[in-house]
């Protein structure tokens, strides 16, 4: 059964472009993910600071292998982005 992944993201004070740049990459890291069917990142209409990715996998465990392969020192650089750590959950 497919899994839709929806997180969301929020800006630290300053950093919203620079994270919307960031999470671009992670959103092409996503669609060339084995098992990936769509993934889309939406900003909120009227705070550019809230930041939403949309996923589709075939399965959690997929989603959760293509976060594994995601490089480590570049989620690392990019924790100072963050107000707050991401808020993320699957639906079905």
């Amino acid at each position: 059964m497919g899994v839709t992944r929806i997180t969301e993201f929020h800006a630290a004070e300053g950093k919203s472009e620079e994270l919307g740049e960031f999470l671009q990459s992670v959103v092409s890291h996503i669609q060339s993910s084995e098992g990936n069917t769509s993934c889309e990142l939406l900003k909120k209409r009227d705070d550019s600071s809230v930041i939403l990715i949309i996923e589709k996998w075939e399965n959690v465990e997929a989603h959760v292998k293509s976060i594994e392969a995601f490089p480590k020192d570049k989620m690392q650089s990019a924790v100072s982005l963050f107000e707050s750590p991401p808020k993320g959950n699957y639906y079905i």
